[in-house]
Formats: structure tokens, C-alpha cells, sequence
């Protein structure tokens, strides 16, 4: 088991264009025994950055180090590191079996019953004892998914690097296979980056999580972190489904003026802005107020243009301007037992102590909802 590190690690593609910078000087420490995601939209850059520590992609500039050893150079099989992959790449013709001794024999001095005993006891491990004998072509997505991790576990590396494992799966199973990947991480205590661009498999699996966009690394925390005290409007729109809501509005005379309505600061929010004159000001769904409001000072008439039911709760979608044919709406997610229909007028609240505040030009963070705050009132209960 081992560190991994990456210092102002870049990779540059050329073609016939030009050069195309997929990653843009990323430093990341992942502890021994961490569990990381990579987590950003499509060609934001974590695939690219994944390849390049397990080898299958050079490093235009930068050092990527596993433990004391820099590895920029050294061939994939010689970096003790073990890639699951999307497609689970998988030996058509090999048994199961065969597809998980396959590594050890090309790369170790393993005697035959050595490699059979540890394929034996890792498929048992992953409860697919049953299947080492049949081919990859007569297995469920899930078995396939369980032999391709299998197969990088036989190998005992130092680090496991997870290229979208479980984007092929429905979703079922795919809630499954998160508990038991964490589970299965906790119990062999192996250093771990996962890639996935869903935020949902980033919130629940990682001990912390790294955010990409454009190739430039956002933000790198624990999910609750990345999520109450996002670093810019980035990360708080793309961390939470659904997304936070963003307002861009004007500060005048120590309020916020906005094109549907207006905001009162409070003097902490006005020092945060510091005479900044346009900004973003970001609400989550789940801390809309919708009619129960106790606040007139931040409370709008609004209507209810669609509601999305999920069950335990309903996604609402309001809006300023009921009579615009495509009015601009804003979410607020409210109880799955409320009563609320399309068309019904009601009172949001848009609590002072739950927003977030952007610089409207950069986009970086100036004030976000304390997380102190949210405990207290968490325990309160």
C-alpha cells in the first residue's frame, strides 16, 4: 500500500489544429488506503488524468509519484498499480479462471498452484466461485463487473484506479455495486481512485473527492465539504441534484438588486462581498421555504410552473412570471406528502442564513453556508 502523488501534472494532445491541454497542472496527495474520486462533466480531463498513473498515457510535464518511487516513466505493468475498466476488458475466449490468473502469470514468478489458490480465494471473496469455469459471454453486466474487479484485486497493487466501473450497469445494481465497492475498499485497505462523472457515486463512495472542469483541477475535499463550502459557482452547481439555484443580481446601496426581485444582506453577507458589484446568489432547493415562511423580509410570491414527484419528495419548479411562455423557473424541493399542483400560487421563502454568494466575473465563492451552523441545527433536533 502506498501514496499517491501528482505535482502540476499537465498532459497536451496535438493535432491538426493545434495543442489541446486535457489536463492543466493537477496536484493531488492521495493518502495510503484513501478512497478518492475523480469526479466532472464529460472531457473535463479525470479519464485522461487516470491514464496517465496507470501508464496508458504519457505525462506532458509534471511528476506522478506511488509511495518514494516516481513512475512517469515506467512501463504499466511494472507500476503496481491495477485498472478496472469501463468496458471491464475481459478475455472473450479465457474462463473466468483464466481471465483472472492472466496477470499474474505474464508479470510474476508465481508457481501455478500459487496463482490458483489466490484466484481461488479472491473469487470466493467476491462471491463469483461458482462462476470461474464459465466464459465471460455467459455472465449477467454484474458477474462481468465482479470478475474485472476480481481480476485487479489477484494482483495485490499498491493502488487501484477505477475508470467508471459501474456506468454499464442499471441502476439497481449500480446502487449495489457502490456498497459493496466501499465495503470491499475498507476490507483490503488499498489506496483507491475512482473515476465517474455522476455526483451522486462521487457523494456516496469517496473519502474525498476531486472536481475537474476544462482540465483544471476546482476544488478537492470531503463530499460535505465540496458540498456546503463549494470554491466557486462550478462546484456548487455541479455537486447536488437537483443543482443549486443561481440569481445574478447587482449590489445597491447595500442590497442586491435582481431582474425578478430584490434581496436584503445582512452585514456578515455585506463583508463577504466587499464592495464586489455583481454577484451570484446561490440557494439550494432544499433550503427554499415554500409557504411555511416565518421571514417577510425574504419571502416572493411565486408560481409553481411544474412539479416533478419522486415519492419522499417533490422537485418544484417556480417562477417569477407565470404568464411568460418560457418563464426562467427556479427549484425548491419540498415534502412528498405536500399537496402542490401546476398553476398554484405560493410564498418562497429564501433564507439569509442558507445562501451562497459568487462573484458574478470569476465565479469564485465569497460567502457559503456555514457547515457549523448546519450541525448545530441537525443536532438541535
Amino acid at each position: 500500500m502506498a501514496e499517491l502523488q501528482l505535482d502540476n501534472v499537465t498532459k497536451v494532445f496535438e493535432d491538426d489544429e493545434g495543442e489541446i491541454v486535457a489536463v492543466d497542472d493537477v496536484s493531488l496527495d492521495i493518502d495510503d488506503e484513501e478512497f478518492l474520486v475523480l469526479v466532472g462533466p464529460s472531457g473535463c480531463g479525470k479519464s485522461t488524468t487516470l491514464r496517465m498513473i496507470a501508464g496508458l498515457e504519457s505525462v506532458t510535464s509534471g511528476t506522478i509519484r506511488l509511495g518514494d518511487e516516481l513512475i512517469n516513466d515506467k512501463r504499466p505493468q511494472n507500476r503496481d498499480t491495477a485498472m478496472v475498466f469501463q468496458s471491464y476488458a475481459l478475455y472473450p475466449h479465457m474462463t473466468v479462471r483464466g481471465n483472472m490468473a492472466f496477470g499474474l502469470e505474464e508479470s510474476t514468478d508465481m508457481s501455478d498452484d500459487e496463482i490458483d489458490q489466490r484466484v481461488t480465494d479472491t473469487a470466493e471473496m467476491m462471491g463469483i466461485e461458482e462462476l470461474l469455469d464459465r466464459k465471460p459471454g455467459e455472465l449477467s453486466g454484474g458477474q462481468q463487473q465482479r470478475v474485472a474487479l476480481g481480476r485487479a484485486i489477484v494482483r495485490e497493487p499498491a493502488a487501484f484506479l477505477m475508470d467508471e466501473p459501474l456506468a454499464n450497469l442499471d441502476a439497481k445494481l449500480r446502487a449495489q455495486m457502490r456498497t459493496e465497492l466501499q465495503r470491499l475498499q475498507e476490507d483490503l485497505g488499498v489506496t483507491t481512485i475512482y473515476v465517474t462523472h455522476d455526483q451522486t457515486e462521487a457523494m456516496t463512495m469517496g473519502d474525498r473527492i476531486a472536481i475537474l472542469n476544462d482540465g483544471v483541477l476546482q476544488q478537492v475535499g470531503t463530499p460535505l465539504e465540496c458540498y456546503h463550502e463549494p470554491a466557486n459557482q462550478f462546484v456548487a452547481g455541479f455537486i447536488g441534484e437537483p443543482s443549486m439555484n443561481f440569481f445574478e443580481m447587482e449590489l445597491e446601496d447595500g442590497r442586491l438588486v435582481g431582474e425578478n426581485f430584490d434581496y436584503e444582506l445582512t452585514d456578515e453577507h455585506r463583508e463577504a462581498i466587499d464592495g464586489t458589484e455583481r454577484v451570484v446568489l446561490g440557494i439550494r432547493p432544499e433550503d427554499i421555504v415554500v409557504d411555511n415562511t416565518d421571514d417577510d423580509t425574504h419571502t416572493y410570491a411565486v408560481t409553481i410552473d411544474v412539479v416533478e414527484p419522486k415519492g419522499d419528495e417533490n422537485n418544484v419548479h417556480l417562477t417569477f412570471d407565470p404568464d411568460d411562455e418560457e418563464p426562467e423557473t427556479f427549484v425548491a424541493t419540498v415534502g412528498g406528502m405536500r399537496r402542490v399542483a401546476a398553476g398554484d400560487r405560493v410564498d418562497a421563502e429564501i433564507p439569509s442564513e442558507a445562501i451562497h454568494l459568487f462573484d458574478a466575473r470569476t465565479g469564485d465563492a465569497l460567502h457559503n453556508r456555514s457547515m457549523s451552523t448546519a450541525e448545530q441545527s441537525e443536532f438541535e433536533f
